[in-house]
């Protein structure tokens, strides 16, 4: 278990996330000898959205969990071991947090793969009122968009009424049309090969994917969770090793509220190499193989894999959206941290002079209530002061460091952009001054060094500067490292 460093306020105790202190449940099954043999799974609940995006204030919270399970399932990858990460992630497709896992880890979004063209979140959002299209019915909803969560079928997101006339026996049915524009897809599986460096790892497709659990319950008639849950089947391709060659047919189930319910589906007996006589890819299947790299673009998410060992990245602007959203959050942070060792140091003085005052009194009735605001004064006063010492100061240098991490992704993107336009700026140059590159380079045989100078200085002047050659050895040592 990896608990996350940020992970809510304690002093929201009402919303209790801090104090279930939420993390990543990792395991490890082997399912035979051999690299490729050994699944990695990880099982996450991310911070709930308790306010719209982008006025959430815990959205900063939300990105930076997603990039601590990105840095699990990126050094999975690394190894060469096949990866699941699945659970409720509390995030809508393409979101920040969406795009930094499928970027970074390298993953893909099981339900993408097969309907590249569901919504990007409810049909009340913004981001989905762009699209133009009609409001979805309930079935649409659970069958193409892949919707968990706020659906009109769950029981737990009726009204107080509702809810009350279902406990007391009353049969309430919602039909299959209902408009439901509340519906959105928080419950994700993503998949990775771990092939980025290991090209004999299998390959894998994708067969199905579909919503669960939306049967209620035969007893109690309601709903078995707030979320539904989300299931995909996905097979390894058969190898040409042998006549036996081994495949895989997993029956993954990512339930929002449970890390149980997850790894239990994936040890049950569904588990275990199959036999492959022959392969015909259905319509419906989807492949993924790796190693890739990706350039991710938010209209076409899963646009083809190319083979490739180069180091994928977002857009420069992404970077920088995420930057921003931490120095705001940053400053709240600073802000609160002066309010509630301000609030610390006006309590105790507070106190010393309800102390004295009681010398001065005659009654009892008022040394009692000053004793008492004196004693509550304090009390509250220390707490604001250990959460501003010692939590706040906690959170800013967990901060700290995810903004350093994510400020080196943005350099390493906005070079990689740099040498990817100075190399199209030499396929552009005039053919003439590649004609006598080409030139130079035949009469090498006459006269080797003479040859190697002139056309030292003809390539020169096609790269440009030493400038660029510069940023350009910079971009390929860069290019070698790999993102934390």
């Amino acid at each position: 278990m990896v608990r996350y460093p940020l992970n809510g306020r304690p002093t929201a105790f009402f919303r209790g996330d801090w104090f279930v202190g939420k993390g990543v449940a990792c395991a490890t099954i082997r399912i035979g000898p051999g690299r490729e043999n050994v699944i990695e799974v990880f099982n996450t609940h991310l911070h709930a959205p308790y306010e719209r995006e982008p006025d959430d204030s815990y959205m900063c919270h939300r990105t930076a969990q997603a990039w601590e399970i990105t840095r699990l399932m990126r050094g999975a990858v690394e190894k060469g071991h096949p990866i699941i990460g699945l659970g409720d992630f509390n995030m809508v497709p393409l979101s920040l947090a969406h795009q930094l896992i499928t970027t970074h880890a390298p993953v893909r979004d099981v339900w993408r793969v097969l309907h590249p063209e569901s919504s990007l979140g409810a049909a009340s959002q913004p981001a989905e009122k762009e699209r133009r299209r009609e409001i979805p019915s309930a079935r649409y909803n659970v069958q193409e968009n892949g919707a968990t969560c706020d659906s009109v079928l769950n029981t737990w997101r009726w009204s107080k009424q509702q809810q009350k006339m279902l406990f007391k026996g009353g049969n309430i049915t919602v039909p299959p049309s209902t408009s439901d524009p509340r519906a959105k897809r928080l419950d994700y599986i993503f998949f990775g090969n771990g092939s980025s460096l290991f090209p004999d790892t299998s390959q894998w497709e994708v067969q199905s994917a579909k919503v669960g659990m939306t049967d209620r319950h035969p007893d109690l008639n309601c709903s078995l969770s707030d979320h539904f849950s989300v299931e995909a089947t996905i097979s390894r391709l058969p190898q040409s090793r042998g006549p036996q060659s081994d495949g895989l047919s997993n029956q993954l189930s990512a339930h929002g509220e449970s890390n149980e319910t997850a790894l239990r589906s994936l040890t049950n007996t569904s588990l275990h190499p199959t036999l492959y006589t022959s392969y015909n890819p259905s319509p419906t299947s989807s492949l993924l193989p790796l190693p890739f790299a990706r350039t991710p673009s938010p209209q076409n998410p899963t646009s083809t894999l190319e083979s490739s060992s180069s180091i994928t990245s977002l857009p420069p602007g992404t970077y920088t959206e995420i930057l921003d959203l931490i120095s705001t959050y940053k400053d709240r942070e600073y802000r609160q941290r002066h309010l509630r060792l301000g609030h610390f140091v006006v309590s105790v003085i507070v106190s010393i002079v309800c102390l004295v005052a009681i010398w001065w009194s005659n009654h009892a009735g008022v040394s009692f209530m000053l004793v008492l605001i004196s004693t509550l004064n304090l009390s509250a006063g220390v707490i604001d002061g250990l959460i501003g010492g010692l939590f706040v100061s906690s959170e800013l240098r967990a901060l700290k460091e995810f903004e350093w991490e994510i400020s080196n992704a943005k350099v390493l993107a906005e070079e990689n952009d740099q040498g990817v336009t100075m190399i199209d700026g030499l396929e552009a140059q005039s053919p003439s001054d590649r004609k006598k590159v080409r030139r130079q380079s035949n009469r090498s045989s006459e006269d080797g060094k003479e040859t190697q100078e002139v056309e030292k200085e003809l390539w020169e002047k096609v790269r440009g500067s030493e400038e660029y050659s510069g940023k350009e050895n910079r971009r390929r040592g860069h290019a070698a490292m790999t993102l934390p």
